[in-house]
């Protein structure tokens, strides 16, 4: 069977928290043949991990790495290594995804008021507004 997992059973099976739901989040995952993971969860797995357990970006991006190379996980894998090397660079996983996204519809220049996003970036495909 395949499913798709929501960032809350991600983060029990993650971080182990809260006992029941933990084994709840293993069963429905490790049971599974298949288990999407959208790249929206991962974004919110990254600022979750940030936000609420206080992990470095380094640690983020070994738990997500962990996570999307997982026998039975499917991921959208250019978006989700797209924004792992901006979350090694300093910036957001988030953003990465972004700009993933931005090359994959065929854009042109990605537009921000966020200057860190945007020195990340080749100064050739990014405008920063604002400025």
């Amino acid at each position: 069977m395949k499913i798709a997992a929501d960032t809350n059973v991600l983060i029990r099976y993650l971080i182990w928290d809260d006992e029941a739901q933990a084994e709840a989040a293993a069963a429905a995952i490790e049971n599974a043949d298949t288990v999407f993971v959208s790249i929206i969860v991962l974004c919110e797995i990254a600022w979750v991990l940030q936000r609420s357990y206080r992990y470095a970006a380094t640690e983020i991006a070994n738990t997500l790495r962990r996570l999307i190379t997982a026998r039975n996980i499917e991921v959208d894998r250019p978006a989700a290594e797209s924004g792992l090397a901006t979350l090694e660079r300093g910036g957001d996983f988030a953003d990465g995804a972004i700009q993933s996204d931005a090359v994959r519809a065929g854009c042109h220049r990605l537009v921000t008021f966020d200057r860190e996003f945007a020195h990340l970036l080749n100064p050739a495909d990014v405008v920063l507004l604002g400025s």
